[in-house]
């Protein structure tokens, strides 16, 4: 059985997370932090995304991401991809870094947006207990 297609057109806004396979870090170093968020640079110049906000943490991200072209999958494809590829190099290991595939919910902007971003700059506070967002990348 296939797995259902994303759906994608442009405008389109998301709520995406990706996790590290078998809840591992993603993120072993604060260089690394720095590293993902280079990758997202360069994915975001590439394929026009718009970030409305998002959250690093030690084994997850999240990401509210706007696709004015409606090309999710394929920039995905990109930061993920390329993230692991580069993680794998600094530290010499070979295999996945993301469990499986990456989740993406399709969100209403004009009734959500404000909610889904506050929710996501509050991870830390929320998960690990720091004190107010963006006290620490390793939050």
């Amino acid at each position: 059985m296939s797995r259902p297609l994303r759906i994608e057109y442009a405008g389109a806004l998301y709520h995406v997370t990706s996790r590290g396979n078998e809840r591992k870090p993603i993120y072993r170093e604060e260089v690394d932090f720095c590293l993902f968020l280079d990758v997202l640079a360069e994915v975001c110049h590439r394929f026009n995304w718009v970030i409305h906000s998002w959250c690093l943490m030690t084994n997850h991200y999240h990401l509210v991401v706007e696709t004015p072209d409606g090309n999710l999958s394929a920039g995905m494809r990109q930061l993920n991809g390329v993230y692991t590829k580069r993680f794998n190099r600094r530290y010499g290991r070979v295999g996945h870094l993301f469990q499986g595939r990456y989740k993406a919910i399709l969100v209403d902007k004009s009734a959500y947006l404000m909610e889904l971003s506050r929710y996501v700059v509050l991870n830390p506070v929320r998960k690990t207990g720091v004190r107010k967002p963006g006290s620490g990348l390793d939050s």
